[in-house]
């Protein structure tokens, strides 16, 4: 962990020292290392037997997570809609 917040700090003062120059390759190197880690996530997961013999259970409480949030906040902005309205209503 201490490897990581120390790469980390200094990723952060390398990027200080040259906030001043303009490094067009850098979102661009970003971008492929971020489809870099997905994919190799996806092999990781890919590789382990727990993950893909629960996968259909995974996928029905995902979808049940996915629903229930959808639905509480749907409820919970008409309610902060009518709660506002009827403040401001009252001016």
């Amino acid at each position: 962990m201490l490897k990581i917040v120390a790469i980390m700090l200094s990723g952060m003062a390398v990027g200080f020292l040259l906030r001043k120059r303009r490094l067009r390759v850098v979102p661009h190197a970003v971008t492929v290392l971020i489809w870099l880690l997905l994919f190799f996530l996806g092999v990781e997961v890919g590789e382990n037997p727990q993950v893909i013999n629960g996968i259909s259970s995974l996928g029905l409480e995902a979808l049940w997570l996915s629903l229930t949030g959808i639905v509480g906040t749907v409820l919970f902005s008409w309610a902060l809609w009518r709660w506002v309205n009827k403040k401001g209503g009252k001016r």
